[in-house]
């Protein structure tokens, strides 16, 4: 008896340790089966893209409470390529490449130059822009003429960085200089620290450069470190249906001229600006702006504008001064036209608040007219060119477009053909006639300047 119960036990054991093996191996087979789903299939099926990032003024930032960059809206256009939405994570710069080695993000936004020790650990996705390293250093401290002039001189950049790897390959080639590594410091805390003197030397891709450039103005663009370079974005190693994915997306973009308009945005013209202008601004952003600070503000309120956009077309108008005279005699801190100011109810143009609440008025006005843009961005880009060379004239710009075949609704196009206003060829067979339809293109650009600079301040 004892015998068959011991039997009976041994078997029970075996039965149980069998079925134990059984749920395993299903569990293993389960785990294969997830595992196989490719990033992309898992991105579609949670409805859910991961970015990984950095917070940075040229990649993804937070401004009244609404997510912006580069990299952002070039990743929000993909997510919306994807029929997902957007998850954003921030691990800090040194954390990217393990987040992404560890499924915690689907692909790395965050102005990634290609080098070859990142090419071990990620695959990169076709170029979306080409860039180039540049010393920064203060107008009041001379930089290096050339490579061979960094000698005995101390650079500071961020750990991990592909600035870190080409001085690393210059200080191999002979050049004897100092470098001092900073952990997630950002590239702008770094620029700002050359600006404020507490640091000489930093190194700076060159559209990083030239856009903190608007809000450090003292700092000045030295030599190239290298020939230009290439950013593009990072998907984990071997996931190939990912990079299909990014590079269909980046063709996609490239042909419909999305790439094109978002480049635009952040990076039009950031070359052009003239650092004694921009001073010239900071300054009287501290000594003339709160003169009228409250009033733009209560005006703006009113027709639902952001206020710093209104004081920088009020700056580009008058430099805030309110007996500003233009070329053509119009006057006041508006520059609010005859006209226009029957038209808005104003009787003294170099009344302040007259002028203000006639040009808030106006503006308002050009941006209802085009109510029918679906891009809000665009609709106010048409409207400041209209109430700087007339709504007219810009209809004249945009039926040139549909002739030329360009999309008539698009800023980048109608910077082309505003300018064609101002040439009888063209001007002969518009409504309107000439234009000198070069300036409209500049205003918006400087008002944009100006916008982004009072976009980082903090009053």
């Amino acid at each position: 008896m004892k015998k068959f119960y011991f039997n009976h036990f041994i078997l029970i054991n075996l039965i149980w340790l069998l079925l134990f093996f059984v749920f395993l191996s299903v569990l293993i087979h389960n785990k294969k089966i997830g595992s196989d789903l490719s990033s992309i299939e898992r991105i579609k099926k949670n409805g859910v893209l991961r970015l990984i990032t950095n917070n940075s003024i040229n990649t993804y930032y937070y401004y009244n409470g609404q997510p912006t960059g580069f990299e952002y809206d070039l990743a929000r256009e993909f997510a919306d390529f994807l029929n997902v939405d957007l998850d954003i994570v921030t691990p800090g710069w040194n954390n990217m490449f393990s987040y992404l080695e560890q499924g915690k993000g689907d692909f790395i936004a965050s102005g990634l130059t290609i080098t070859k020790d990142r090419l071990e650990k990620v695959n990169f996705s076709i170029p979306y822009m080409s860039i180039q390293q540049r010393v920064v250093h203060h107008k009041l401290i001379f930089g290096p003429k050339n490579i061979e002039d960094l000698t005995f001189r101390t650079l500071h950049v961020r750990r991990g960085t592909s600035y870190q790897s080409r001085l690393e390959e210059i200080k191999k080639s002979g050049v004897n200089f100092n470098y001092i590594l900073h952990d997630n410091t950002p590239t702008k805390e770094l620029i700002r620290m050359v600006h404020d003197r507490e640091i000489k030397f930093t190194i700076a891709d060159n559209n990083i450069a030239y856009l903190n450039q608007r809000y450090y103005p003292d700092i000045r663009i030295g030599i190239p470190l290298q020939e230009k370079e290439s950013l593009a974005w990072a998907v984990k190693k071997n996931d190939s249906k990912m990079l299909e994915q990014v590079n269909k997306f980046f063709l996609y973009a490239k042909e419909t001229g999305l790439l094109k308009q978002i480049l635009n945005k952040y990076y039009s013209n950031i070359e052009d600006t003239d650092p004694f202008d921009l001073k010239r601004f900071h300054q009287r952003i501290e000594t003339r702006l709160p003169k009228y600070k409250k009033l733009i503000i209560e005006e703006s309120i009113k027709y639902g504008f952001d206020w710093k956009l209104v004081a920088a077309v009020v700056y580009q108008e008058s430099h805030f001064n309110p007996n500003a005279k233009s070329f053509t005699n119009v006057r006041g801190l508006m520059q609010v036209t005859t006209a226009t100011a029957e038209e808005m109810g104003i009787e003294n143009h170099l009344n302040p608040s007259q002028s203000i609440k006639a040009g808030i008025k106006y503006l308002d006005k050009m941006v209802k007219k085009f109510d029918y843009f679906e891009d809000e961005y665009e609709r106010i880009l048409f409207a400041l060119a209209s109430y700087n060379v007339g709504y007219g004239h810009v209809i004249d710009a945009m039926r040139i477009a549909v002739d030329m075949g360009l999309d008539e609704i698009k800023w980048q196009n109608l910077k082309t053909t505003l300018p064609l206003l101002s040439k009888s060829k063209y001007y002969k067979k518009t409504k309107y006639g000439y234009a000198r339809g070069w300036e409209p293109v500049q205003y918006v650009e400087r008002i944009l300047t100006y916008y982004d600079i009072l976009k980082q301040k903090k009053h």
